[in-house]
């Protein structure tokens, strides 16, 4: 399966049936496409702090100390940490949808093991991801995001586990 990366975005946004067939995509064409989101949300929430680090700063006095001792170092440390917390909240979401994935093929009567659905959760994430990030930018949504993007990614992660292939009796 030798799929350009902006085959696998369409397929994971429009086609059910080749979610369930990505999961015999390798890990690493799986995780080099998750990292193509993880660095764009990441680079949009450095913009956020960039945008917005002078009211972060002016909070407090002490803040403002620290902010004024750090000087340039703070903006590449934020940078770093904003791209490790992203990376991990990412991972660890699609490993959840993942295990609710594999329960779900338990329930469907379907074959599938933990390392195929997370192939399947991991793709299926393409839109919950984006979702995600337009909801960044929408301060009354931003309480409903998780959930609307959590909502959005079971429905993917489900029309895909309905396609994986049944259990022999």
């Amino acid at each position: 399966m030798n799929l350009k990366f902006r085959q696998l975005f369409t397929a994971s946004l429009y086609e059910p049936k080749k979610l369930a067939a990505f999961r015999l995509l390798p890990i690493g064409k799986v995780i080099q496409y998750l990292f193509i989101f993880v660095f764009l949300y990441t680079v949009i929430a450095f913009l956020q702090f960039l945008i917005g680090d002078h009211t972060l700063f002016q909070s407090t006095p002490e803040v403002a100390n620290i902010g004024n001792a750090i000087g340039f170092l703070l903006y590449p440390v934020a940078f770093i940490l904003q791209l490790v917390i992203i990376t991990s909240y990412l991972f660890i979401r699609i490993s959840i949808f993942g295990i609710i994935g594999v329960l779900l093929l338990r329930l469907l009567s379907r074959r599938g093991e933990f390392r195929f659905m997370w192939r399947t959760a991991a793709i299926s994430a393409t839109l919950p991801i984006l979702l995600t990030m337009v909801f960044e930018f929408m301060p009354g949504m931003q309480n409903y995001s998780l959930w609307i993007s959590s909502l959005v990614h079971l429905l993917y992660v489900w029309r895909a586990a309905v396609y994986y292939p049944k259990k022999p009796r």
